[in-house]
Protein backbone atom coordinates (compact mmCIF):
# COMPACT_ATOMS: atom_id res chain seq x y z
CA UNK A 1 0.00 0.00 0.00
CA UNK A 2 1.49 3.46 -0.52
CA UNK A 3 1.70 5.73 2.05
CA UNK A 4 3.35 9.08 0.81
CA UNK A 5 1.55 11.94 1.59
CA UNK A 6 1.21 14.87 -1.20
CA UNK A 7 3.31 17.30 -0.24
CA UNK A 8 2.02 20.20 -2.42
CA UNK A 9 -1.95 21.14 -2.05
CA UNK A 10 -5.20 22.18 -4.21
CA UNK A 11 -4.79 25.36 -4.82
CA UNK A 12 -1.07 25.85 -4.07
CA UNK A 13 1.63 27.84 -6.52
CA UNK A 14 4.27 25.74 -7.57
CA UNK A 15 7.44 25.76 -10.44
CA UNK A 16 8.92 22.94 -11.91
CA UNK A 17 12.76 22.16 -10.66
CA UNK A 18 13.91 22.11 -14.82
CA UNK A 19 11.75 23.79 -17.10
CA UNK A 20 10.74 27.52 -16.63
CA UNK A 21 6.95 26.94 -15.89
CA UNK A 22 4.90 27.38 -12.91
CA UNK A 23 0.94 26.69 -12.10
CA UNK A 24 -1.54 26.28 -9.34
CA UNK A 25 -2.38 22.29 -8.15
CA UNK A 26 -5.51 21.41 -9.48
CA UNK A 27 -5.62 17.05 -8.65
CA UNK A 28 -3.21 15.26 -7.40
CA UNK A 29 -3.09 11.45 -7.98
CA UNK A 30 -0.98 9.12 -5.44
CA UNK A 31 1.21 7.77 -8.33
CA UNK A 32 1.17 7.92 -11.76
CA UNK A 33 -1.73 7.61 -13.40
CA UNK A 34 -1.40 8.99 -16.93
CA UNK A 35 -0.87 6.48 -20.11
CA UNK A 36 2.07 4.47 -20.63
CA UNK A 37 2.60 6.09 -24.09
CA UNK A 38 2.87 9.67 -22.23
CA UNK A 39 5.25 8.04 -19.43
CA UNK A 40 7.07 6.25 -22.68
CA UNK A 41 7.71 9.78 -24.62
CA UNK A 42 9.35 11.46 -21.60
CA UNK A 43 13.73 11.02 -22.05
CA UNK A 44 14.47 7.83 -20.69
CA UNK A 45 17.14 9.70 -18.33
CA UNK A 46 14.59 11.79 -16.87
CA UNK A 47 11.63 9.69 -16.38
CA UNK A 48 10.31 9.91 -13.56
CA UNK A 49 9.47 7.08 -10.86
CA UNK A 50 5.70 6.38 -10.76
CA UNK A 51 5.12 5.66 -7.19
CA UNK A 52 5.07 9.21 -6.37
CA UNK A 53 2.21 11.82 -6.25
CA UNK A 54 1.57 13.61 -9.81
CA UNK A 55 0.09 16.68 -10.03
CA UNK A 56 -2.41 18.34 -12.19
CA UNK A 57 -1.58 21.95 -13.10
CA UNK A 58 -3.10 25.08 -14.63
CA UNK A 59 0.25 25.81 -15.69
CA UNK A 60 1.81 28.97 -17.56
CA UNK A 61 5.08 30.23 -18.83
CA UNK A 62 6.11 32.83 -20.95
CA UNK A 63 4.12 32.39 -24.18
CA UNK A 64 0.66 30.19 -23.01
CA UNK A 65 -1.05 28.67 -20.54
CA UNK A 66 -2.30 25.04 -20.48
CA UNK A 67 -2.78 22.04 -17.93
CA UNK A 68 0.41 20.30 -16.91
CA UNK A 69 0.82 16.80 -15.22
CA UNK A 70 4.11 16.85 -13.33
CA UNK A 71 5.59 14.37 -10.62
CA UNK A 72 6.17 15.80 -7.03
CA UNK A 73 10.17 15.26 -7.24
CA UNK A 74 10.15 17.70 -10.18
CA UNK A 75 8.43 20.87 -8.42
CA UNK A 76 8.85 23.22 -5.42
CA UNK A 77 7.01 25.32 -4.03
CA UNK A 78 6.34 29.03 -5.75
CA UNK A 79 7.12 31.47 -3.24
CA UNK A 80 7.17 34.62 -5.37
CA UNK A 81 4.02 35.46 -3.92
CA UNK A 82 2.88 36.36 -7.73
CA UNK A 83 -0.31 35.41 -8.78
CA UNK A 84 -0.57 32.85 -11.68
CA UNK A 85 -2.78 34.11 -14.67
CA UNK A 86 -4.13 30.98 -16.69
CA UNK A 87 -7.70 31.90 -17.58
CA UNK A 88 -9.45 28.62 -16.08
CA UNK A 89 -8.28 29.84 -12.10
CA UNK A 90 -11.57 31.40 -12.03
CA UNK A 91 -13.79 28.33 -12.68
CA UNK A 92 -11.83 26.22 -9.90
CA UNK A 93 -10.79 28.85 -7.47
CA UNK A 94 -11.31 31.85 -5.67
CA UNK A 95 -8.94 34.96 -5.39
CA UNK A 96 -5.23 34.46 -5.24
CA UNK A 97 -4.68 35.93 -1.46
CA UNK A 98 -1.39 35.22 0.70
CA UNK A 99 0.03 32.79 -1.79
CA UNK A 100 -2.83 30.62 -2.20
CA UNK A 101 -5.82 30.11 -3.92
CA UNK A 102 -8.85 28.86 -2.31
CA UNK A 103 -10.79 26.15 -3.66
CA UNK A 104 -14.27 27.20 -4.57
CA UNK A 105 -15.52 24.55 -6.82
CA UNK A 106 -16.70 20.89 -5.69
CA UNK A 107 -14.02 18.17 -6.81
CA UNK A 108 -14.10 14.24 -6.89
Amino acid sequence: MLKKRAKYGLGQVVRHRKHPFRGVVFDVDPKFSSTEEWYESLPKEGRPKKDQPFYHLLAENDHCYYVAYVSEQNLEADNSGEPVEHPDLASLFGEFKDGHYPLQAQLN
